[in-house]
């Protein structure tokens, strides 16, 4: 199985070309084989941002790979952010990537998200899928290891072998996740079905555009 063209070329919001990202990319893989560097890159990107599920922007410029690495990293990043930002670093060092978003009802440390968006349901949840050994690899890089620690829950390795998707349990009995509504895999940010998606779903929520706790 051949991947897609479009899976290895720069676009609108995986701007795997911009400087700042060939930089990012080239300078924690040179001399890995494809499955080390994307390892490596997973790791870089997992820990480079603290999980921030406030710092959602709603406008397209909001939203290219290369802002996301030039970002100051007390902002941190929320899921797509991060995906994105691997998606685009594998690009640049020719690993062909994607983008897959579903719907995820959260059971995990969720009260203030569900006070704030009236509901424990992640609508357009990202993470990356890389190519690599004839095949596509799951990757999710959104859970750096100290908010994993915090919520007790284990952080989500990655070998660039078995899919790393999401915490099906916590360690302690109960806690899970558990994925809705399957959105597809795609080349670049589905914005305007995510945008859409999002006013249905949270409608009057989405006034915190600049909550960025």
């Amino acid at each position: 199985m051949s991947p897609d063209p479009a899976t290895l070329a720069p676009n609108r919001f995986v701007d795997s070309d911009h400087p700042a990202i060939v930089a990012f990319a080239r300078g924690l893989t040179e001399g890995l084989a494809p499955r080390e560097a994307a390892v490596a890159l997973y790791y870089a990107v997992r820990e480079r941002l603290r999980y921030n599920p406030w710092r959602v922007r709603y406008a397209p410029e909001d939203y290219a790979a290369s802002s996301v690495v030039m970002r100051d990293v007390s902002e941190g990043g929320h899921c797509i952010d991060k995906a994105l930002l691997l998606a685009a670093s594998a690009r640049a060092v020719g690993i062909p990537s994607r983008l897959h978003f579903a719907d995820v009802r959260n059971h995990v440390g969720t009260a203030r998200l569900e006070e704030r968006l009236g509901t424990t349901l992640l609508v357009y949840h990202g993470y990356t899928e890389l190519f690599l050994g004839g095949r596509w690899v799951a990757a999710t890089p959104a859970f750096n290891r100290a908010l994993c620690e915090k919520l007790g829950v284990a952080p989500l390795e990655f070998d660039g072998v078995h899919d790393s998707v999401f915490q099906a349990y916590d360690r302690e009995p109960g806690g899970y996740m558990e994925y809705v509504t399957d959105h597809g895999a795609h080349a670049d940010i589905p914005f305007d079905a995510m945008i859409a998606a999002w006013k249905l779903h949270y409608g009057a929520h989405l006034g915190a555009r600049e909550a960025t706790e």
